[in-house]
């Protein structure tokens, strides 16, 4: 896959995290705007989350039987018009419903993204290209909060769903002109009266939902990361709010050092082999950040050690996890991708939930999901391989 597949490709999945991470520095100025508290400026956060859980069953069927470049088209349209009706929204209530808008539009490039990398590559090109796009992943939170506070200063809040509208509307040309149909014409379309049947049947696929659970696992110990770090360093730690970007950018540089580490291994070695490697690295890593959160250190830099090596673990995980998934999916391929990223999404926002409901105080609750995921990867990815191995026996 080109340089030109793999950057539009990689914008298209910039829709999620940008489409979170950015706005969230504008939620004081939204509470004002609004005449009302941050809590309920957090409302338009869980309406995002659904439209994101919910949207993406929607395409994997559509994108089947119509192929992945319509659907793609109208998501990315209609991400841009709900964007720009966030943007000029008269009141919180509207601003909820384009949110939920947004999101179903937004899914259509994640879900679609996976889609067409499982038309183009082989397994081990997919965890090449999955391992570039992490950089998607890693880069998004570190400078989408950063922008997102320089556009709330200097323009106000609306300025940063303008801002997506307009990226998304250069995305919308970018696939109109550089990204044709990728789905075999000699590919069986799939009937959209059968999309439950085809979802009941990935959902009996063992080795599928064993790889997309171990991918949405390791993705869960990164929500339980995300969700509890504000606290743990800033709160429980002490460091100064400017500085934790810093932190944050440091563990999200190994999550990207690793993927790319990942896309030059493949080339020996198959995503299977270097995907039952990394697990081990996760939960050996999630276990000693449980153990230094467990002694109430002091010092912070006992628990940054091991917290980097599994952060930066995920960077080889998730790209070989994926591109296991979506091997030899063919024409369920948009039902394999849109299933696979309700399942993770769900999994990750539990662990998220999970970190919250354990709040003692402590990095205890956050080291502890952590290590719990690792956990799970690891009995998963195990039993998802003898199960493979046993089917190509």
């Amino acid at each position: 896959m080109n340089l030109r597949f793999v950057l539009i490709l990689g914008a298209l999945s910039a829709f999620g995290p940008l489409a979170i991470d950015f706005y969230l520095p504008a939620f004081p100025a939204m509470a004002q705007a609004f005449l009302t508290d941050e809590k309920h400026v957090q409302t338009t956060l869980a309406a995002y989350f659904l439209g994101l859980s919910l949207g993406q069953l929607a395409y994997g069927p559509v994108a089947d039987r119509f192929g992945r470049r319509v659907p793609l088209l109208f998501g990315v349209t209609l991400f841009t018009l709900a964007s720009l009706a966030c943007a000029y929204a008269p009141n919180l209530d509207t601003l909820i419903v384009a949110r939920f808008v947004q999101a179903l539009g937004g899914c259509a490039g994640m879900v679609l993204s996976r889609a067409i990398v499982s038309d183009k590559c082989d397994p081990i090109a997919s965890a090449k290209v999955f391992s570039q796009l992490m950089l998607v992943m890693g880069l998004a939170p570190i400078l989408a909060p950063m922008l997102g506070g320089v556009l709330v200063n200097l323009a106000g809040w609306q300025s940063i769903f303008l801002t997506l509208s307009l990226f998304s509307a250069a995305c919308l040309l970018a696939v109109s002109l550089g990204l044709p149909e990728s789905m075999p014409a000699d590919m069986p379309r799939q009937p959209l009266s059968g999309a439950l049947r085809q979802y009941l049947s990935l959902l009996g696929d063992r080795v599928f939902i064993g790889h997309a659970l171990t991918g949405g696992t390791a993705i869960a110990g990164m929500f339980a990361y995300i969700a509890a770090s504000p606290f743990v360093f800033i709160k429980l730690y002490g460091v100064p709010a400017e500085h934790y970007g810093w932190l944050f950018g440091v563990n999200a540089a190994g999550f990207i050092l690793a993927a790319q580490v990942n896309a030059r291994l493949l080339s020996k070695r198959g995503p299977a082999l270097l995907l039952s490697r990394a697990v081990w690295v996760y939960l050996v890593s999630g276990l000693l950040v449980l153990g230094v959160a467990a002694l109430h250190l002091a010092q912070l830099w006992p628990l940054l050690v091991p917290l980097f090596v599994c952060i930066a673990s995920l960077g080889c995980i998730i790209p070989n996890a994926s591109a296991c998934a979506m091997s030899g999916q063919g024409a369920r391929a948009g039902s394999a991708s849109a299933l696979m990223g309700c399942l993770q999404f769900s999994v990750a926002a539990g662990a998220a939930a999970l970190v919250s409901l354990l709040h003692d105080g402590s990095a205890v609750p956050m080291a502890l999901v952590i290590s719990l995921c690792g956990a799970l990867v690891v009995s998963v990815a195990m039993l998802t391989r003898r199960l493979q191995a046993k089917r190509q026996g």
